[in-house]
């Protein structure tokens, strides 16, 4: 048996055990990482130079990707690629363009006017990961957002390759959506940069995208200077599965999300007993010809779970419990189970709905919620990138009628002067109407 398995009697639900992952931030990490943000904040161009020569083991003089490297990236790569590209980000911007948030005004009885203007924020950083493999993907799920909630400034910042060079297929995703504000810097030192700016990098007003624990610890040190989506920890599925399943489908999905990397989760939650060993065996053969078969078996067999339960409603609440980034479900009637589902990153529904169309061309956005917090987060979206203003105009004849109230509960907090703002124009108002008479 390549995942660990576990049978849960009738109404039981997993212990904690099962339930942790890795995805916090690690002390030793957090140290470390708050020394690199510092040093960046301090000396700015100097300090990414020498993290990215001790790090990324490459020496880089011009940190911003020039326009021509750009537009050769465009060219270099095959252009059944950059059709492929295209076609998922019109997707994209088509599923984000619905999310919208609008602002909203009122008029009530009295002379009072209220409401919500929703601005877009001026200037974001995304981050692009590098490291195991290339995502251009992450590229259109963090940009087009962006574009589409109105956002002036998009940068972006990407590790470098062993030559200095950023993958042409990450610039190309780039070319794409039209951005061209592009760093050739990774990790922690380039969140550092994207919140405190540097002679070269303009700090920015929000920053999103995953990358490694060194990444997450910086945006956890850095959110307040700046603002984030999430942090993200290893990527994690959950599959709902039950006697309908094809166990060829089941295998292949949970590879899917084990070879991002060896801390990623997966679960397969099943009412069907012999379904376990059916997986397993479509495992074993599916593995034989995988490239990425030593991080895959790594994952599944650090953090793999194989459970079985008594029944489909004892399978639902065990993915509530785990909350899982990406929640697919194999089972009859699936739509039917929908309600029923209360924590989950991204819901895919039935058995031609594997996660990876939803990580490339279907359109919801794949930075999601990972590590339980699904139980409280949501994906990426347009929202992340507007932020609201509340809106509030009186008439003299509005407050006169709420005055009373607020000098009342101002009196209650010991807050005078809240008190005295109203009484003093009330006050006026009163004198002015007496010289009038």
């Amino acid at each position: 048996m390549i995942m660990r398995h576990i049978e849960l009697a009738r109404g039981k639900t997993l212990p904690e055990a099962d339930l942790a992952r890795s995805g916090g931030v690690d002390p030793e990490v957090l140290a470390a990482t708050a020394h690199i943000v510092d040093d960046v904040r301090r000396r700015g161009d100097e300090a990414i130079r020498e993290y990215t020569t001790a790090f990324d083991k490459v020496d880089i003089d011009v940190l911003r990707v020039p326009a021509s490297e750009i537009e050769a990236a465009t060219r270099a790569v095959p252009e059944e690629f950059v059709e492929a590209i295209a076609t998922a980000a019109a997707a994209i911007e088509d599923f984000h363009s619905k999310q919208v948030p609008r602002s909203w005004f009122t008029v009530e009885e009295g002379g009072i006017f209220l409401g919500v203007k929703v601005t877009p924020l001026r200037r974001v950083g995304i981050y692009v990961p590098g490291g195991r493999a290339c995502y251009p993907s992450s590229v259109l799920m963090n940009a087009i957002p962006a574009l589409v909630a109105g956002v002036e400034e998009i940068a972006m910042v990407v590790p470098p390759g062993a030559d200095g060079t950023v993958s042409p297929y990450v610039l190309a995703a780039a070319a794409e959506v039209g951005i061209t504000e592009i760093y050739r810097v990774g990790g922690a030192q380039a969140i550092a940069a994207l919140a405190y700016g540097t002679q070269s990098i303009p700090r920015v007003d929000k920053i999103t995208g995953p990358g490694n624990a060194y990444v997450t610890a910086a945006k956890k040190l850095v959110v307040g200077e700046v603002g984030i989506d999430m942090l993200a920890g290893p990527s994690e599925v959950l599959v709902l599965a039950d006697e309908t399943a094809e166990p060829a489908f089941v295998a292949i999905d949970l590879m899917a999300q084990a070879e991002h990397d060896p801390r990623a989760s997966t679960w397969l939650v099943t009412t069907d007993p012999t379904l376990p060993d059916e997986v397993e065996r479509a495992l074993e053969l599916l593995l034989e010809d995988a490239p990425r078969a030593d991080i895959v078996r790594r994952s599944l067999a650090d953090n793999g779970r194989i459970v079985v339960v008594h029944d489909v409603m004892d399978a639902i609440e065990v993915a509530n419990m785990v909350a899982p980034e990406h929640l697919e479900v194999m089972m009859a009637d699936p739509l039917e189970l929908l309600g029923s589902i209360r924590n989950a990153g991204a819901i895919f529904l039935g058995p031609w709905t594997p996660e990876s169309v939803g990580d490339y061309v279907a359109g919801p956005n794949h930075v999601l919620p990972t590590g339980g917090t699904a139980r409280f987060s949501s994906p990426l979206s347009v929202e992340d990138f507007v932020k609201r203003s509340s809106v509030l105009s009186y008439s003299r004849e509005a407050l006169e009628v709420d005055g009373p109230t607020v000098m009342t509960i101002a009196a209650a907090e010991g807050l005078d002067a809240h008190a005295a703002a109203v009484a003093l124009r009330l006050e006026i108002a009163e004198e002015c109407d007496k010289e009038g008479e």
